[in-house]
């Protein structure tokens, strides 16, 4: 059996006629950048993200750089994030000139750890960026109120966490700011690069639209340095059509980690493989399903399910702080232990809306098989020993 880590052509096949129309349409009418397919999508978002506003860009990477402008980020500012996340929420920051600083995660949810920001807040702190990282938001709480008594605006970096919520709030609607990547593997994907910033802020809003283009605030008039940073009408499109379905395929994503749960219990696994868990007051949407083993035995484990024919990844090997390119920022090894511990013990594994039953009964026999052949190599050590 063969269970990749990801199947986007079994979710396309449930939806290939309304995608198809909907890409007919938009050459139909010839108008393929900030078209009335992409003002529809942005409206639609705004009201599913619980926000004012929504404006469509690039890609998610362009979403976070567009934000940390808006909010005056410049060079020799300061902005506060998690060193364990996807690159492009550093070098959003280090492309404007400003510094990253890097706060710990919490052991558990991998997001950023809320009691660590005020002490590094400094003079030159211009934002604070959380990461909704694999589909759960980060403890927002404790962030607003920072926010709030500190006069310092939050840029929500939420590209794995369309859907999810923080005590009934949505993504993107808790910080000042909301950033979204609907590159083709994310739980609403496009059929290329594609992002979207959502705020209920007027003045961001305003601003963020002359920055997609620019600067401009009218025809060739450019009140700011912007970018070229437009989100296409055919992704528009398709982003539409997949929309509606968002919820079901969340909930789906939902039902396949509760069945993971119930499996590796039920296979003996619960001293080995460590499950995620979901913070009291979250919804998590499950982007990724991350489990969590011993240091020496992940890659063993992912070279084992890569022979089985079954996919998996690590989210991230090397966490942003102990990053070549990073070096001038003068971290080492052990400064942010919790993220140093999770690039080395986590592991994704399959999880869609369409993998089936059979599918993840492999993936945790597979995973069983694994375990049981490491316990009969220590059983048979003991008896040497004796």
């Amino acid at each position: 059996m063969k269970v990749p880590l990801l199947d986007l052509q079994a979710q396309y096949a449930t939806i290939r006629d309304d995608v198809r129309a909907a890409v007919d349409r938009v050459f139909e009418t010839q108008h393929f950048v900030l078209s009335g397919e992409v003002k529809a999508l942005e409206e639609e978002l705004a009201r599913y993200c619980q926000t004012k506003y929504a404006i469509g860009c690039a890609s998610g990477s362009d979403a976070l750089l567009l934000a940390l402008m808006s909010c005056g980020v410049a060079e020799g500012d300061e902005v506060i994030t998690t060193p364990f996340s996807f690159f492009a929420t550093a070098s959003a920051i280090t492309r404007l000139g400003a510094r990253p600083v890097f706060v710990d995660i919490e052991e558990r949810t991998y997001n950023i750890d809320p009691a660590q920001i005020e002490k590094a807040i400094t003079e030159k702190t211009k934002a604070i960026m959380p990461v909704h990282l694999y589909g759960q938001c980060a403890d927002m709480n404790p962030l607003i109120e920072l926010s709030e008594r500190r006069g310092i605006p939050i840029v929500e970096d939420a590209a794995q966490a369309i859907g999810a919520e923080d005590r009934r709030r949505r993504a993107g609607s808790l910080g000042t700011i909301g950033c979204f990547s609907f590159y083709p593997s994310k739980s609403l994907g496009g059929a290329g690069d594609g992002g979207m910033i959502v705020t209920s802020d007027l003045e961001h809003a305003r601003r963020l639209h002359m920055l997609r283009v620019h600067g401009e605030e009218t025809k060739y008039h450019h009140k700011v340095v912007g970018l070229n940073s437009r989100l296409d009408s055919l992704q528009a499109a398709v982003l539409r059509v997949k929309l509606p379905h968002l919820d079901e395929w969340i909930a789906a994503r939902q039902r396949k980690a509760q069945q993971y749960e119930l499996m590796f219990l039920d296979a003996g696994l619960s001293e080995e493989v460590q499950m995620p868990f979901v913070r009291p007051g979250a919804r998590h949407i499950f982007h990724q399903f991350v489990i969590r083993v011993a240091a020496d035995q992940r890659d063993a484990l992912r070279n084992h399910l890569r022979e089985n024919e079954i996919g998996s990844d690590v989210y991230y090997p090397v966490p942003l702080h102990l990053q070549e390119c990073f070096a001038y920022l003068g971290y080492r090894e052990g400064d942010l232990p919790a993220s140093e511990r999770a690039a080395k013990e986590t592991l994704a594994l399959p999880v869609y809306p369409e993998l089936t039953d059979e599918q993840q009964d492999y993936v945790v026999n597979k995973i069983a098989e694994f375990f049981s052949a490491i316990r009969a190599g220590e059983t048979q050590a003991q008896g040497c020993a004796t």
